[in-house]
């Protein structure tokens, strides 16, 4: 399928790995101008590389920026100016008991996972109402919805951007934009990766064994029945930055594999 976005540009936080890599990877095989975002300066021109060797022909840009770090910010605002597609992928998450989560680890992640998007969307968002046309797309959980009792920090957050986006889109009745949240289910992504190996490691366990005992301890009725690749979720973000999507706006849509036992 088309999905006619020849031309268009774009810029995704958090995209050196994981789901954010994934997107920026379908973007430019639709022939979408990129620009990558990293915490690190040699990994995210590391992945510029990865993504210029498979895409030589594609126009890529990239711009390292620590999202707990004003000024990093100010300098990431300051050098992009109007893209047509804003992926708010960036975050963080960690397993911890309630009791253990401090106010400062409170204050950090809200600060990485909700701040960001927060001036993201602010800062392209009227560009896009002068074009009359803009993607904003959020990157949520259904750890927004359903809260793991051990990641409550994280949910909170996830829960936070996935009603921040509803807001945002009804900014753009009557318009060509659109603002869409996607609720990921279990996605193997680097980090979660780095975790399991780490757990497999330390019981003597395949890694393909350990993922399998993760997934049905936590997600036995996943109808996947195994975590969801990161460019399955990048699917998805593909669709919604469609022209094709105009229909689909104020939505959270589920790329969960009935990890919600909603309907």
């Amino acid at each position: 399928m088309d999905l006619k976005l020849k031309g268009k540009s774009a810029f995704i936080s958090g995209s050196t790995q994981g789901i954010g890599f994934a997107i920026a990877q379908q973007l430019l095989a639709e022939g979408v101008s990129v620009t990558i975002n990293g915490r690190q300066k040699l990994k995210t021109e590391q992945a510029k590389d990865k993504l210029q060797n498979q895409f030589p022909d594609a126009d890529i840009s990239a711009i390292f920026a620590d999202f707990t770090n004003k000024d990093d910010i100010e300098n990431l605002l300051q050098k992009l100016t109007d893209i047509d597609i804003l992926i708010n992928n960036v975050g963080i998450f960690e397993i911890e008991e309630f009791q253990n989560i401090q106010d400062k680890d409170w204050y950090k992640y809200f600060e990485i996972n909700v701040m960001s998007s927060v001036r993201l969307s602010r800062h392209f968002l009227p560009g896009m109402q002068n074009r009359n046309w803009g993607r904003i797309i959020f990157i949520s959980s259904e750890s927004g919805v359903n809260v793991p009792e051990n990641m409550i920090h994280y949910g909170m957050t996830k829960a936070a951007i996935s009603a921040i986006a509803n807001g945002i889109s009804k900014l753009t009745k009557g318009t060509e934009i659109t603002v869409n949240t996607i609720l990921a289910g279990p996605t193997y992504s680097d980090g979660v990766s780095k975790v399991v190996e780490q757990i497999a490691g330390a019981q003597n366990i395949e890694i393909e064994q350990m993922k399998n005992a993760i997934i049905q301890q936590s997600n036995p009725h996943l109808l996947i029945q195994r975590f969801i690749a990161p460019n399955e979720i990048a699917n998805l973000a593909s669709y919604l930055s469609s022209p094709l999507s105009i229909a689909t706006n104020g939505a959270s849509l589920r790329a969960d594999s009935g990890a919600l036992k909603i309907i």
